[in-house]
């Protein structure tokens, strides 16, 4: 149970690191909903499915910057604290450290049980769900919203070319093959998808039918094509940012779940050594707090980096311990400096 300048600490913390969140968040999505509009001019997709598409990817956002969103924060409410002498009142008051250290293990506490949540099921489940939608609408020709075709391959043996205004189509120039190759050209016509077929309703036209000995020539008033639409590639599942845990244990993906681990880890001996190196000895000075973010970052950036190479379980194992003897050996350099 926390006393009263316990939970003010908690607040102050949670504070820091909800400001810094949101600073992160907003940065974070803008970058990955401008790269997302890209699909508005080539698919022609509606701002408003592109900015729904976008609210799956904050599972996936939320996990990466978490511990960053840590790292910032709590400097930054140890840094107030401190230049407010709010830190200096509560020392002198006869208060110890644990006021302090107690509401900062709850807040870790607290936060490692949503990061694991987040980390191990929800954030997977949804990266999902987006992947799925954006392979959608990436493979979805949608003939209505689409103004340039630029020679379209619709499937494998068509290739198709026209101009449109508004929604009427114009010029329209069609390259498909059967036994042998054909070309239609029509001044106007309408397109459209209906059960796996392309319906093509053209008006005022002719078609060229193309074998090694002649070519036959055939003008039409109106002609109804329908071409098969086998051109749709089968969503596959190979992202491990999609697997949860329990995905992991079912096809035994050991390094994956070492990953999710590891991040979890990582995340609270970096608060850790905040605590150890900075909080304990009452040290928030400019030099102290960007070492501190330097050494976080650069853990944080070594573990992205080998997550997202082909990296071996055993080796990534080392890695990791390897960051860990390293911080507790800097822990240990830092309070043999101070005794």
């Amino acid at each position: 149970m926390l006393n009263r300048i316990s939970f003010y600490i908690f607040i102050q913390i949670f504070k820091a690191c909800i400001l810094i969140f949101f600073i992160f968040i907003s940065i974070s999505w803008l970058l990955q909903i401008t790269r997302l509009f890209s699909l508005t001019n080539l698919l022609q997709v509606e701002i408003i499915t592109i900015f729904l598409l976008s609210l799956f990817l904050l599972p996936n956002l939320i996990t990466i910057i978490l511990p960053f969103v840590v790292i910032f924060g709590i400097v930054l409410c140890f840094v107030k604290l401190n230049k407010d002498k709010e830190l200096l009142a509560i020392y002198s008051s006869g208060l110890n450290i644990k006021v302090i250290r107690s509401p900062l293990i709850i807040f870790t506490l607290l936060l490692s049980l949503f990061y694991i949540a987040l980390n191990f099921y929800i954030s997977p489940l949804i990266y999902d769900k987006y992947k799925q939608k954006e392979f959608q609408i990436r493979n979805t020709i949608n003939f209505e919203k689409l103004i340039l075709s630029n020679f379209l391959e619709v499937n494998q043996d068509t290739v198709l070319d026209f101009k449109k205004t508004d929604t009427t189509f114009k010029e329209i120039f069609i390259n498909f093959k059967t036994e042998t190759d054909n070309l239609i050209f029509a001044n106007s016509g309408n397109i459209f998808l209906k059960k796996n077929l392309y319906v093509f309703e053209l008006r005022d036209g002719f078609k060229l039918n193309i074998n090694e000995k002649e070519i036959e020539k055939l003008e039409f008033e109106s002609y109804t094509l329908r071409i098969p639409n086998n051109n749709i590639p089968k969503y596959d599942n190979f992202d491990k940012n999609t697997l949860t845990i329990f995905d992991d244990i079912k096809t035994k993906n050991y390094l994956n779940i070492t990953f999710k681990i590891s991040d979890i880890i990582i995340f609270i001996i970096i608060i850790f050594l905040y605590y150890e190196n900075n909080i304990l000895k009452n040290n928030f000075t400019l030099i102290n707090n960007v070492i501190f973010i330097i050494i976080s970052i650069l853990i944080q950036i070594t573990n992205q980096i080998a997550k997202n190479t082909e990296i071996f379980l055993n080796l990534y194992l080392i890695l990791l311990s390897l960051i860990i003897i390293s911080l507790m050996s800097y822990i240990y350099y830092k309070n043999k400096q101070y005794e």
